[in-house]
């Protein structure tokens, strides 16, 4: 079982040992890290194992990591996996507490280190694995680099590049070698001792000169052990005899409808399924859900064959026959399968002619629907199990929301689901292309988050890896871990509204306080993006703020927003300007409460004088007046920093003017929190209607953008969780810590 810890075991010193430890080597731990002797170059699969003896019955406390990733097993069953998603100077390790009876034992783990065939948000240091205990007796027995390990590497992994998700890292060609699985597979091996390699440190550890090297700086994991469940449903939608290869057209006159009885059986674990000789099946399962999960699929014979496993999230309408055209295809009803293209790369399975063989990709995979595509050689194969196990995040909601309108009832199980997909080892942006923590979508994330379940484990992960994300100039990159790095200078604002956020829902002092240092940094970063007039003009990076196709607008960006000064860039920082303040305040930081709101109010004069328009009583995007827009208003009004009767007049404008630039899914968070702030129920409801539809077209979670949307899960579109409690129901923090609560409902038609 995997425990919590609240504390490094390394590098907190007990009082009574203050006067017997030597302080300037607090932090190293009493093992190695191991790894193969010949050094193999990612990349490539390896195990570890170690047996050992326990003279009577035993619960053992251990510390484990990998470098990139592990499985642990103890005597062939599961322990857990990992490490947790981090970076070099922040590398977790799991601690499990192992059930020992007396007798022998044997740990063996799966490491694997990809390299840049990694996903994305993956980093490395030096490919290794690591484990200990605390107690110096079982330290001798398990600890690496203390007790007797062997390593070996396994063939039977090979690694092909993923074409469509671009961030998830590669796709596995499984079975041309040896598999753990494989009947007598640790004979069929080469083990050698493992050797020993760097020292193990925790993070902040150094020597006796003050120097740490380049090493995995050591954390305890924040988060509790993924979820991981057998999925139960499922149905056979299309099976066909073709075509050997190009993706596949489902047609009604092509299905084989007699056959959907035995495949219908494989996947509900009732049966197996022979496919013959020199034979072609090409299968489609439908998950009736959006669902992350870790394949397995079990054979029998079909020495020759080839079996591929793709994922889609939905079919395209369309002459798709490059994944590259999916970006621009649309899909339609996303029940609907006939007539339509399943674009998808695969994992790739080599039965060998044996009994069992046991596949199972290294990495979940994402989506609604599964192909199965069997080949068969000069030997029937026999599928003798199908499963897939969901993984995600344990969140759970706590909190339930009723309403009169049925919609609500309707599209409440999409959000909550678009949430749970999007939550794993960090939050992320979408679980099929990605699988990227990004700021804008993190903070709707995690405020919808604080809304469903007191837990939050995840979004102090999340605000305090941006945290260590920053870079010299003081600004957060757009996505964190990643080794990919991007700018998008407007997320590093709103990762201090994210400060804010946490602040006034949770209100753990200490916790924000350390995150000061980081805010106050990103701000004096975005003061010198000021231009002569006091406008923020064109900061380095994409300036993303909404995926909005208006006129003037360029891949997300607003007019002006590349190069020339904007209004929406400048808003927003007149916006985050005045929130820091607030916390400053809360922190007993007045002369830096000063400093923000003296900016905030330069701020805004300067964008009152350049943007303001008279005549349309609006402020412009851009300085030529030329282009208006929902998001300006917006960010003007929760500002805070409008007289009362140009707030009134920039709300009305908001709420009856016709051309302006509407936001999308992801900035209409900004716009539903100005709706509540006018008290407008009746337009927070129309907009809403974009969330209604959502179940009529077959989705089943919340999708990235309008139509054609390139994901059908991103979590950003869960946002009306949040807004329900906060802005329907009217239930928010009135101060920081929810000291005190506002309750304002704005039922609308309810």
């Amino acid at each position: 079982m995997k425990a919590l810890l609240d504390h490094d075991p390394f590098r907190t010193l007990p009082p009574d040992d203050l006067d017997k430890v030597d302080h300037w080597h607090t932090g190293r731990w009493p093992v190695r890290w191991i790894e193969h002797p010949d050094s193999p170059t990612p990349p490539f699969v390896s195990a570890y194992r170690c047996v050992f003896e326990a003279e009577a019955p035993a619960v053992v406390r251990i510390h484990v990591t990998a470098d990139e990733r592990y499985r642990l097993y103890l005597d062939g069953q599961p322990i857990g996996r990992g490490p947790e998603r981090g970076d070099r100077r922040n590398w977790f390790f799991e601690s499990y507490d192992l059930q020992l009876s007396p007798g022998s034992h044997c740990l063996h783990a799966l490491v694997w280190a990809l390299g840049e065939l990694a996903p994305l948000a993956q980093f490395s240091v030096r490919p290794g694995f690591l484990l200990t205990s605390e107690d110096p007796v079982w330290n001798g027995r398990l600890g690496t680099g203390v007790a007797h390990w062997e390593t070996a590497l396994l063939n039977g992994y090979q690694f092909t590049h993923n074409t469509v998700g671009f961030g998830v890292g590669c796709f596995f060609d499984l079975g041309q070698g040896v598999l753990p699985g494989d009947a007598g597979w640790e004979e069929r091996v080469t083990w050698v001792e493992a050797a020993a390699g760097p020292e193990a440190v925790s993070a902040g550890a150094y020597n006796q000169h003050g120097v740490v090297g380049l090493l995995h700086w050591l954390r305890p994991a924040l988060l509790p052990a993924m979820l991981e469940q057998p999925w139960s449903q499922g149905r056979v939608r299309y099976i066909a005899a073709g075509p050997a290869e190009g993706y596949l057209r489902p047609q009604a006159a092509q299905d084989l409808a007699a056959e959907h009885a035995a495949w219908a059986g494989l996947l509900a674990e009732e049966g197996e399924v022979t496919v013959p000789p020199h034979t072609i099946r090409r299968v489609l399962i439908d998950l009736d859900d959006y669902v992350c999960a870790y394949p397995r699929l079990v054979t029998r014979g079909g020495g020759g064959a080839e079996i591929r496993m793709g994922w889609a999230e939905s079919l395209y309408e369309g002459d798709v026959t490059e994944w590259w055209h999916t970006f621009r295809a649309t899909k339609g009803h996303r029940d609907e399968i006939w007539g339509k293209v399943l674009a998808t790369d695969y994992d790739v399975f080599h039965p060998d002619g044996k009994a069992p063989r046991v596949f199972e990709p290294l990495w979940w995979r994402a989506g609604r629907y599964v192909e199965l595509q069997v080949r068969t050689a000069d030997e029937p194969l026999t599928l003798t199990a199908l499963s897939f196990h969901e993984t995600r995040y344990p969140l759970t909601p706590t909190a339930t929301f009723q309403a009169s309108d049925e919609q609500f009832s309707h599209v409440w199980p999409l959000m909550v689901r678009a949430l749970q997909m999007c939550s794993h080892e960090t939050y992320m942006d979408c679980p099929y292309y990605e699988q990227l923590m990004y700021v804008g979508d993190t903070r709707l994330e995690i405020l919808t988050t604080y809304c469903l379940t007191h837990d939050d484990h995840l979004p102090r992960k999340a605000i305090e890896l941006f945290n260590a994300s920053r870079f010299p100039s003081g600004l957060t990159p757009a996505r964190y871990p990643c080794r990919a790095t991007q700018f998008i200078p407007p997320f590093s604002l709103w990762w201090c509204g994210m400060v804010h956020d946490y602040a006034l829902w949770r209100g753990d002092r200490d916790f924000v306080a350390a995150m000061m240092p980081g805010v106050r940094a990103v701000l004096d970063a975005y003061l010198g993006y000021r231009n002569a007039e006091g406008l923020v003009a064109g900061p380095p990076g994409w300036n993303y703020t909404d995926w909005t196709r208006a006129p003037g607008w360029h891949i997300g960006t607003p007019p002006d927003g590349e190069k020339g000064a904007s209004a929406i860039l400048t808003w927003q920082l007149a916006l985050i300007l005045t929130q820091v303040a607030g916390l400053e305040v809360w922190l007993g930081e007045e002369e830096n409460a000063a400093r923000w709101r003296r900016h905030a109010t330069a701020v805004a004069h300067a964008a009152q004088k350049a943007f303001w328009d008279e005549g349309r009583a609006l402020f412009a995007d851009d300085l030529s007046h030329q282009h208006f827009s929902e998001h300006t208003q917006c960010l003007a009004l929760l500002s805070g920093l409008l007289e009362p009767a140009q707030a009134r007049q920039v709300g009305q404008g908001l709420i009856t003017d016709p051309d302006l630039t509407r936001t999308t899914i992801y900035f209409s968070h900004y716009l539903f929190e100005t709706y509540t702030r006018l008290r407008e129920a009746t337009l927070l409801f129309a907009r809403l209607g974009e969330w209604f539809e959502l179940p009529t077209m077959g989705f089943k979670t919340t999708r990235e953008a309008p139509e054609p949307s390139r994901s059908d899960c991103h979590a950003w579109g869960a946002h009306p969780i949040y807004h329900s409690y906060a802005s329907i129901l009217g239930i928010r923090p009135a101060s920081f810590g929810f000291q005190t609560v506002e309750i304002r409902p704005l039922l609308g038609p309810l």
